[in-house]
């Protein structure tokens, strides 16, 4: 299926959401359907499909998208002030970010920003890291994919501490969880007391040692976030790294196992969601034909049936919990929309 045309089933497939799951923010599917029931393990990715909507209006003008997008976005502008997520980027990133750039409403920069503020109380001093939501003493791969609304919460308002804050969770993160390989590792363990590093630990990878497919996505597209914000050298150094591990270790075909140290058998199963986050981590990269075959992987061969909801199949959420396991991730299919996006501008 030719780019254009996926972006065409994409629309058709948000449409068919709003229209069969009224105010729905979809997570993962079971059996092909959005899942209205089953556990969340965190709130942490109700941004995803509101931001599906901004990018299908922005390529098209469609005024019933944006009215959409707009409903569905200010339903999360509360979330400003949540404090038991480490995922407000995710949130207000792909929603308020574009409405305020389209808008130009002071009202929703405001947002933005007390958002970037909220997310920086996460801040450990001693060890210098965004705690995840788990505790103080967790520090998860998936915050530098969020950090970046506090870089913007900094350079917005010139406030050199917010952009500290970003800048040392970024080199903590780096160090931490950043093998010398180019892989990385789920989650860092810290004693909170004295700010110690203890060990490198996984939540839903393989093993504590191995590299979680989606977690290496997350750091190769957020440190170059990073290095947009802040320009650091260092930050995109770190993304290339990741890149290359990703090319490196990932089936010809670009779309990883869950989990690149998973072993042969069973349990080998692919994580669409890790290559749509790739791709659009490498097109920011520059590194667009690498990316483009991975988009054509997934357009050919990894679309859902059109029976079906969603639109990749074959994306995971938590292995451990059995939540989500070959079925369409929200955040997938909004990254594959990005790079689609993106990947079409350049045509």
């Amino acid at each position: 299926m030719s780019f254009a045309n996926a972006f065409d089933f994409v629309q058709r497939q948000v449409r068919r959401t709003i229209e069969n799951y009224p105010g729905l923010h979809p997570m993962y599917t079971t059996h092909g359907r959005w899942d209205t029931t089953g556990e969340r393990w965190t709130h942490w990715c109700e941004g995803f499909f509101p931001g599906m909507m901004w990018l299908i209006h922005q390529k098209t003008g469609d005024g019933w998208m944006r009215q959409q997008a707009e409903a569905y976005s200010k339903r999360l502008e509360p979330r400003q002030h949540d404090r038991a997520v480490h995922d407000l980027g995710f949130i207000f990133l792909s929603t308020y970010l574009p409405w305020y750039r389209l808008s130009g409403d002071p009202a929703l920069n405001a947002v933005l920003i007390q958002t970037g503020r909220t997310l920086a109380l996460r801040f450990q001093p001693g060890g210098r890291y965004l705690c995840s939501f788990l505790g103080p003493e967790s520090l998860f791969i998936d915050i530098m994919a969020n950090v970046g609304i506090i870089f913007y919460a900094g350079r917005e308002t010139g406030d050199e501490a917010l952009l500290e804050v970003a800048r040392q969770h970024c080199l903590t993160t780096r160090r931490r969880l950043v093998r010398g390989d180019g892989s990385t590792a789920h989650e860092g363990i810290f004693d909170p007391a004295t700010g110690e590093f203890l060990r490198q630990s996984t939540r839903q990878g393989y093993r504590g040692d191995s590299c979680w497919s989606r977690g290496l996505a997350w750091a190769l597209y957020g440190f170059h976030v990073a290095y947009e914000y802040s320009g650091d050298e260092r930050f995109l150094a770190t993304a290339r790294a990741c890149a290359d591990f990703y090319l490196r270790n990932t089936p010809p075909e670009g779309v990883p196992w869950w989990d690149f140290d998973v072993p042969e058998g069973p349990q080998r199963i692919y994580d669409s969601s890790a290559a749509a986050i790739a791709a659009a981590g490498l097109i920011r990269q520059g590194r667009k034909n690498e990316a483009r075959a991975i988009l054509r992987t997934l357009c050919d061969r990894f679309l859902v049936a059109p029976d079906q909801d969603g639109v990749l199949s074959q994306g995971v959420y938590h292995i451990p919990k059995n939540l989500g396991v070959s079925e369409s991730v929200i955040w997938g299919d909004y990254f594959f929309t990005e790079a689609l996006a993106a990947a079409l501008s350049d045509e």
